[in-house]
């Protein structure tokens, strides 16, 4: 990585998104294309295949792009991929599982949950069970990795499951997608989307599908949104090369910038590789003074780490914050239900440089708030 502590004057985002990206890419919007140019288009072409590639997807599955955040191309799967007469069996273990439901709940979409603790991943065996007991569910859905706390779900092992029960699989895999390996040869689903702006480090603006082209096809009628239409939107991609809308072009100019430098960096392995030393020193930094992690190691995905809040007195969050702002490091507030906690991510175009500054600027705010430890105990 060629990006250092001097070379941007813009805060180091230590969050789930959007997060620090390169200054090439940052250049990369410095353009302006017409959505109908056929650089444009070519750019299009091959953005959507390099992403079907990056999922061993090639003669199986399609890319749809869809505008808009994560929020709104998870809205599109779900909208379109459970027909009005199909319910979806959601696995909940934090806020954007919750997030789902209620996306269902606004297209009337019929729906069953099996809910665990922000701090327990998804259980496949009870998946399996609930499978077996209701024969109407016809789809199950899953965050891939959870944000709301940083949990890694097993996703192999659920898709196995939902095989063998001949339902379909629908992931979130917005906060690991790019840093986890997810090959459709080995686990089987009919969408999966993520972002521009995560594990991928382009700007924010665009989401995407990837879909087995099968299970796509059936899809048609489905929609209840002329904009979230996934199928005619994939429909006028493979008759022109166009985005039926407005696309976000200079959005799109910096992802495949982004693609590039992540081909650069190895793919999967080397963006995984990177994220799972931030995670590690991160961790080992924090504990070392006192911070506990919500997450044992075994359970901590490569993303984002929630810590629980310090008891000491002294400790104000809101003065915690400022003062890591003020020395160039932005974290986020916790999102639990169950504790009071603050995340600290390690994605994006950051390295062990960056995560040293970060915790020598814990100490210092530590240090000038009085906290003797970061202990919750």
């Amino acid at each position: 990585m060629s990006d250092s502590l001097e070379e941007s004057h813009d805060p180091w985002l230590l969050t789930p998104g959007p997060l620090t990206t390169s200054k090439t890419v940052k250049e990369a919007m410095l353009h302006d294309f017409g959505s109908r140019d056929e650089r444009f288009i070519s750019i299009n072409h091959h953005v959507r295949t390099r992403l079907v590639e990056i999922i061993d997807g090639k003669d199986s599955h399609v890319c749809v792009p869809l505008q808009g955040s994560g929020t709104f191309v998870v809205e599109a799967m779900l909208s379109n991929f459970v027909p009005e007469s199909g319910k979806v069996l959601i696995l909940i273990n934090g806020a954007y599982g919750v997030r789902m439901k209620t996306i269902c709940d606004y297209h009337k979409r019929p729906v069953e949950t099996l809910v665990w603790n922000e701090d327990q991943p998804v259980d496949p065996r009870l998946v399996a069970s609930k499978l077996s007991e209701d024969a109407s569910i016809t789809h199950v859905a899953v965050v891939h990795c959870e944000t709301t706390t940083g949990i890694l779900n097993p996703i192999k092992d659920i898709a196995e499951v939902v095989k063998e029960a001949k339902r379909a699989l629908l992931i979130d895999s917005m906060s690991a997608f790019g840093a986890l390996e997810v090959s459709a040869k080995l686990i089987p689903f009919d969408a999966l989307v993520a972002s521009s702006n995560k594990c991928l480090e382009g700007s924010p603006g665009m989401g995407f599908c990837l879909a087995d082209k099968s299970a796509l096809l059936k899809t048609e009628g489905n929609a209840d949104s002329l904009c979230f239409d996934l199928f005619e939107q994939w429909k006028g991609l493979e008759a022109n090369g166009q985005w039926r809308f407005t696309p976000p072009t200079h959005c799109i100019l910096a992802f495949h910038q982004a693609l590039a430098e992540f081909d650069e960096e190895g793919g999967v392995q080397g963006r995984g590789g990177r994220y799972r030393a931030n995670c590690d020193l991160l961790v080992k930094g924090m504990r070392e003074l006192g911070f506990e992690t919500l997450l044992p190691d075994n359970l901590q995905a490569p993303i984002i780490i929630t810590f629980k809040m310090p008891s000491d007195s002294a400790f104000d969050f809101q003065t915690f914050y400022d003062g890591l702002s003020a020395r160039g490091y932005v974290i986020y507030p916790g999102k639990l239900t169950v504790a009071e906690s603050f995340r600290m991510g390690c994605i994006g175009r950051l390295n062990q440089q960056h995560m040293q500054g970060a915790l020598d600027a814990v100490t210092e705010v530590m240090r000038q708030m009085g906290v003797d430890s970061g202990s919750p105990d």
